[in-house]
């Protein structure tokens, strides 16, 4: 059978990737192959997946139709020179097309180690890997509407897809990338003032965190923009608005978009 989907780096998110694409019947476990240098995860992806393993990513880069680099950044300039060969060997041969799940690592660099690909640069977020994710996507030159369908296909089996300009990448990484950081300090926030209001831990910590999934959820279904659910749930006079008064007296609005800032700045920092 010939290895459609070349995967190097069977981590975390790869393996988020690999498990929902092969759950979902995307990629039969004989068209996949995956690049792993360590043993144990060799092991554990083919006993759990029933795929092919290596871990020669030069085999993994002679995928026919994608090939997904899910390494860390400070190995990118190994992992590309390991498979700069078979790359230059694909001259006259379509060549698959390149999603790279890279953080801090730009189409300047993916670019010209993949000379004829078509590469496109994705940023997921860790809520991938419970396939609650979402995935911004940036083309690189030479990409077309039929590359990013065949993107979206494999990006969307995690969670939502969304395309930008990849000069938008840095905000993406400073909002998506790492809000469910900043998420989890108000989930833990939220369930350390049930406990100073007298709540037992455990209760708590289920009431915030099912608060918070609960409100996502509802206006996500209902369309409803966060300001109208507000106004919706603040009664004159009431418990709703003494606390958000007390939010605004605290600044979060302004910590949370300040975080978003910060974080995107940091990403052009690393990215440079």
């Amino acid at each position: 059978m010939t290895v459609k989907l070349g995967i190097i780096g069977g981590g975390v998110m790869g393996e988020a990737l690999l498990s929902r694409l092969v759950a979902q019947q995307i990629y039969r476990h004989e068209e996949v192959l995956v690049s792993e240098p360590q043993p144990h995860r060799r092991s554990v992806l083919a006993q759990q997946y029933g795929v092919a393993v290596t871990a020669d990513n030069r085999a993994a880069a002679c995928a026919t139709e994608v090939l997904l680099l899910a390494i860390k950044p400070q190995v990118f300039e190994a992992v590309a020179a390991d498979i700069s060969g078979t790359v230059a060997g694909l001259t006259g041969i379509e060549p698959p097309v390149l999603v790279s799940i890279l953080a801090g690592t730009p189409l300047s660099k993916l670019q010209p180690a993949f000379p004829g690909w078509p590469v496109i640069r994705a940023m997921p977020n860790t809520p991938a890997t419970v396939g609650a994710g979402i995935t911004a996507i940036a083309p690189g030159t030479g990409v077309t509407p039929a590359h990013l369908e065949q993107a979206g296909r494999i990006l969307q089996s995690v969670g939502e897809v969304v395309e930008v300009p990849e000069s938008l990448i840095d905000a993406v990484t400073g909002l998506s990338g790492s809000g469910p950081g900043y998420v989890a300090i108000v989930i833990e926030a939220l369930t350390d003032g049930g406990v100073c209001a007298g709540l037992p831990r455990a209760i708590a910590a289920k009431l915030a965190l099912q608060t918070v999934l609960g409100t996502a959820e509802l206006l996500r279904d209902s369309g409803m923009h966060p300001a109208e659910l507000k106004d919706k749930v603040t009664s004159p006079g009431g418990t709703t608005i003494a606390g958000i008064a007390q939010l605004e007296r605290a600044g979060l609005r302004s910590a949370l978009i300040e975080a978003v800032r910060a974080a995107s700045q940091r990403s052009k920092e690393l990215g440079s």
